[in-house]
C-alpha cells in the first residue's frame, strides 16, 4: 500500500468508478503497472469492479471504485502503520487494528514495470 500508483488509484476511485485506461492516462501511471496494482487492491478488498461498459469499439471496460471510507496513516521511527475503513462500514481483510506496512518496494517489481514500459512505446 506504500507504492505510489496503488495510492494514485485509490485517490483516482474514490468517488467515482474509473476504467483502467482512464486511470492509467489521467494519474501517470503505466497500463500494465495499473492493471496489476488494481488486481493487487481487489485481492484485499480496497477497489472493485462496480460495472462493466461496452467501448466505442466494441470491448468490454470494467469500471473501478475504491471500497475505502478512510485510511489512517502513521509513521513510527522507520515503520509505516495503516489502518483503513471501509465504506461498507466493515473492516479491511485484515480486522481493525493497526498494520505495519514495508517500505522497501520490491526491486524486481520495480524492474519488471520498467520493463513493461518499454514494451509499451
Amino acid at each position: 500500500m506504500t507504492d505510489e500508483y496503488a495510492v494514485r488509484i485509490l485517490v483516482a476511485t474514490v468517488r467515482t468508478p474509473r476504467s483502467a485506461q482512464e486511470i492509467s492516462r489521467r494519474f501517470g501511471i503505466p497500463i500494465a503497472a495499473c492493471y496489476r496494482r488494481i488486481r493487487d487492491l481487489q485481492k484485499v478488498g480496497l477497489v472493485e469492479c462496480k460495472e462493466r461498459r461496452l467501448s466505442r469499439e466494441g470491448k468490454r471496460v470494467s469500471f473501478y471504485l475504491s471500497t475505502v471510507k478512510n485510511a489512517y496513516v502513521f509513521f513510527e521511527g522507520s515503520r509505516l502503520r495503516v489502518k483503513f475503513e471501509l465504506k461498507t462500514g466493515g473492516a479491511d481483510q485484515y480486522g481493525n487494528e493497526w498494520h505495519d506496512i514495508e517500505l522497501n518496494p520490491d526491486e524486481k517489481e520495480k524492474k519488471d514495470d520498467e520493463f513493461e514500459e518499454d514494451d509499451e512505446s
